[in-house]
């Protein structure tokens, strides 16, 4: 029976027309003998803007639910992600080739790592990429390393949340993505670094697209007053899952 890593996608319709692109990108994904993908299409609200770029794939899933932003969109669709692995792509994005194979080897090679990110490149609308400084040395990220820089840096993590590979039950467990407008994977990424061991590839990983319609391009994403308030609660989430001990894998 094959084993399955359940890629989550959140989408609206400004977002939609780059869904053909992301699956190109999906199936050109090599994985070990034995392992599958499913892609979980979850629409950010009930519209016909969506539907008609949906790939007519048997290993395609499109459900739409209440519009309530991108964190509660990967969070229901977690409702249909009946594998052992979750692997967000955002709907304007693009996995590099070898992607899935490098995440799911860290995770397989190492039952103490609960998460993986990797290189990103920014994917241009010239077609040209652009990559930039900052990235950790391959290979494991210990717990707190991830919150510290971006504490010392400006509210920036050195590894891309776009890029996030991670066990279905830790995500679970961690409820989700945070209940935010924005930096919900962020939120996510911090809390999972509390709690648990991660790895990063220096191998690009992902096309991040740069257009005029991404939410993270938009005025509201900046405001001063709701930023700090977002970092805010994602920083303390960090610390109170740190103060308690959580941790991921159980020890006795």
């Amino acid at each position: 029976m094959s084993r399955r890593i359940i890629i989550v996608t959140a989408v609206h319709g400004p977002s939609a027309r780059f869904l053909p692109e992301a699956y190109k990108s999906l199936c050109e994904q090599e994985l070990p003998d034995g392992w599958e993908w499913h892609w979980v299409i979850q629409e950010d609200g009930k519209t016909e803007d969506v539907a008609p770029y949906v790939p007519a794939d048997e290993r395609v899933t499109f459900r739409q639910g209440r519009p309530g932003g991108p964190g509660v969109a990967r969070t229901i669709a977690l409702a249909h992600a009946d594998g052992e692995y979750v692997k967000v792509l955002d709907a304007d994005d693009q996995l590099a080739p070898g992607t899935l194979a490098r995440d799911l080897a860290a995770l397989e090679d190492d039952p103490t790592i609960g998460w993986a990110t990797s290189r990103v490149l920014d994917f241009m609308p010239d077609g040209s990429t652009v990559g930039f400084p900052g990235d950790p040395d391959n290979g494991p990220i210990e717990r707190g390393v991830v919150l510290d820089y971006w504490k010392a840096n400006g509210f920036r993590a050195q590894v891309h949340p776009a890029t996030l590979f991670v066990r279905r039950d830790l995500v679970l467990a961690l409820g989700g993505w945070m209940a935010l407008p924005a930096s919900e994977d962020t939120g996510l990424l911090l809390a999972l670094n509390s709690v648990s061991r991660g790895w990063f590839s220096e191998e690009v990983g992902l096309l991040y697209r740069k257009w005029e319609g991404q939410a993270t391009g938009q005025a509201s994403h900046i405001d001063p007053a709701e930023r700090d308030a977002r970092m805010a609660v994602v920083e303390a989430r960090s610390r109170a899952l740190a103060y308690f001990q959580w941790r991921y894998p159980i020890t006795d």
